[in-house]
């Protein structure tokens, strides 16, 4: 087994290691969700806690972690006799991104529970973390049917295992960390929500420091063993004082005036519900422990504030998480209570030295260790400058002529009707296109490919029945073979890859317009954050065509290059046609189960080169050929409308429709014609 990197020799980081250390003290504090960017110590940090759990006493032979002093009482492997217990360390259990249901919460042999009635259970990845820590790596990339079992074990301290009237359940308590690069896409709301707490990470840009993580890592890198017995002294401190800090958490008092300040922060900040009061309460009373405290004092309220609500602030996936710490720190004193006076005023009693951050773990000179984390103006656009002017409201700037302009802010998002690919797939799961999934309404049966995992149990009685003669049938039970077993298909929802096509050219450059295009865009790209796709975004202006942003499933991530979008030029509508398809024939090779939705946002113009018109036409037909699914939004405006947009779609085989008609409240029917149309280009 390697050596891992010591918890203490970490450098900086301060509220990371804080926040996994108020977790090791006090695990219904709800587990910790680490954001940042890549090579900032989140999973060095993560790995070396385990070091620093306390040693369990657990039930011999007990495959679920039972505690000798308090079995579970329905524990699969029970009930358990008294006495024989053996002490092992903590267990770190992983969960890979690319994990089953069947592997995360265990799996019953439906063969015996049929024919013989026993419930054979085979432990999953919650059973191995019960009293230990269960750490998810790139957390925001874990299916979202996964993400929920995994929370709702964690909130509830138990797993249920139902498969076709068969259940079993076993105790499921552990720490919970995840982390997760916001680059790579975002947790929704509701999941971010069921974290206790959240931490950002950087790397510093202090050279001494990053000098001090450089040196801590080689020199691990050279020796593990030796430099983990350089901090072997550190570890044992930190180890001693978690298992202090949790002997203390049972006698520490949250006054009523600590609770008070709680309540009038949550309100403060508008957070939705209690989760947050609840945790910034079991936070603060977790801190004081931590600083050897028997009482909750104002600092451990703000500190937990600091940890808990930033992730809890945030109303849309467009919003970044943060807390305005002058606010903070004016709701607290205004609830000031009499009880928030530090008890014990000697700055060297328990915890006086910790200062105003409830006791942190102990202070390095460096940030963390990197550890396995680790033009020329465009062509004028020869539309009237004139007709431009009129549609916006208002003057180009002078000298501008029509080449590139700032960039506008985008108009407010509104709900859109929902755009699908017409047909059957098999994609990741999502919430845009009908696909065969593993979960959904059942359509059929079939033999299983592999470990089966959704029984259809009437197929498999039927294809058993005929043959329970020949295979001496003597009582009430069925004999059930490996042959009967049937596997229920499903038909669920498959999230896509939503590539955007976006004219920025001169003729879209008019201020007030090209606000409201930018709207329409991000009203998509909220639709596409809320049905878990991928996006993409292409935009053409000038002589060319660019690939603003490669397929992503950070939407955020598109709104920012969406806001900074400039204009100006002519409209190489090929070029953007043809970038598109080169963008989406890499992306089949990547994941080819996962189908594309091409968003064209023009007003249809095709101007600069020879026969412009013409290639636009030659490239749109490519997207026809090969059956990809489009739509294309139409920005012209103005009283005389030239219907190059629907002509561009005729093309495309797909269909257009208005920015009007993209609201949701509008047209009915969109999806329909949408689908239809793509069905008759195929």
């Amino acid at each position: 087994m390697s050596t891992p990197f010591p918890f203490t020799a970490v450098v900086g980081q301060d509220d990371l290691r804080l926040a996994l250390l108020l977790n090791a003290v006090s695990p219904a504090v709800g587990g910790v969700l680490v954001r940042g960017e890549k090579g900032t110590a989140k999973s060095t940090a993560v790995r070396a806690l385990a070091a620093l759990m306390p040693a369990l006493d657990v039930v011999s032979g007990c495959r679920f972690s039972c505690d000798p002093d308090s079995p579970d009482p329905a524990c699969p492997d029970g009930p358990h006799e008294p006495g024989a217990f053996e002490t092992r360390p903590a267990r770190m259990v992983e969960l890979p991104v690319g994990a089953s249901e069947d592997r995360l919460v265990g799996a019953l042999d439906i063969e015996r529970a049929l024919a013989e009635g026993v419930k054979a259970f085979e432990p999953g990845l919650l059973a191995d973390a019960h009293r230990g820590i269960l750490y998810v790596d790139e957390v925001n990339l874990l299916h979202d049917h996964l993400v929920d079992l995994l929370l709702d074990a964690a909130a509830m301290g138990a797993s249920y295992v139902e498969r076709e009237g068969v259940s079993v359940r076993h105790a499921a308590r552990f720490l919970l960390v995840g982390t997760m690069n916001p680059e790579e896409g975002e947790l929704r709301p509701q999941l971010l929500d069921r974290f206790g707490l959240t931490v950002e990470v950087a790397a510093s840009r202090e050279p001494d420091q990053r000098v001090e993580v450089v040196r801590r890592r080689l020199a691990y890198d050279d020796d593990p063993a030796g430099f983990a017995e350089r901090w072997a002294d550190e570890e044992s401190a930190v180890r001693g004082r978690i298992v202090a800090a949790r002997k203390l958490l049972p006698s520490v008092r949250l006054g009523d005036g600590a609770l008070r300040q709680i309540a009038a922060t949550c309100a403060a900040f508008e957070v939705d519900g209690m989760r947050a009061d609840i945790v910034m309460a079991r936070t603060a009373t977790a801190l004081a422990a931590w600083a050897g405290r028997t009482d909750v004092l104002a600092e451990d309220v703000r500190q937990a504030a600091l940890l808990a609500l930033p992730h809890r602030r945030r109303r849309n996936p467009f919003d970044a998480p943060g807390l305005d710490e002058d606010k903070l720190d004016d709701t607290l004193e205004e609830f000031a209570g009499p009880d928030d006076e530090d008890p014990d005023p000697d700055p060297d009693g328990p915890g006086g030295g910790d200062g105003g951050d409830g006791g942190e773990p102990p202070r390095s000179d460096g940030d963390g260790p990197q550890g396995d984390d680790t033009a020329a103006p465009p062509e004028t656009d020869d539309s009237p400058a004139g007709a431009e002017s009129g549609e916006g409201g208002e003057s180009r700037p002078a000298g501008s002529g029509a080449g590139e302009q700032s960039a506008v802010r985008a108009a407010e998002p509104f709900r859109t009707k929902v755009l699908s690919v017409p047909g059957i797939g098999e994609g990741a799961a999502g919430r845009r296109s009908r696909a065969r999934t593993e979960h959904g309404r059942t359509t059929g049966a079939r033999r299983p490919r592999g470990t089966l995992t959704k029984l259809h149990l009437a197929a498999t009685v039927m294809a058993a029945a005929p043959h329970q003669r020949q295979r001496g049938r003597s009582g009430r039970g069925l004999v059930v073979r490996r042959d009967d077993l049937r596997q229920a298909t499903r038909e669920g929802r498959e999230g896509n890859l939503v590539l955007f096509v976006v004219d920025a050219s001169g003729s879209m450059a008019a201020r007030q317009r090209m606000s409201a295009v930018k709207g329409a865009v991000l009203s998509l790209l909220l639709d596409a954050y809320q049905r878990r796709d991928k996006v993409g975004l292409v935009s053409f202006r000038g002589t060319a065509a660019d690939l603003a942003l490669p397929p992503t499933s950070s939407v955020d991530a598109a709104a920012v290059r969406l806001e900074s979008l400039p204009t100006g030029g002519r409209t190489p509508l090929a070029a953007g046609l043809l970038k598109a398809h080169d963008v989406l024939r890499v992306e089949r090779l990547r994941d080819p189960a996962r189908r594309a939705l091409v968003v064209v946002v023009t007003d249809g113009r095709a101007t600069g080169g020879p026969e412009p018109v013409a290639l636009a036409g030659r490239a749109a037909r490519l997207f026809a050929a090969e059956s990809i699914a489009s739509v294309v939004v139409d920005c012209e405006s103005g009283p005389v409308r030239l219907g190059l947009a629907g002509q561009l779609a005729g093309e495309l085989g797909g269909s257009a429709v208005t920015l009007d008609e993209l609201r949701a409240d509008s047209i009915a029917g969109l999806v329909r014609d949408v689908q239809g149309t793509s069905r008759r280009a195929a």
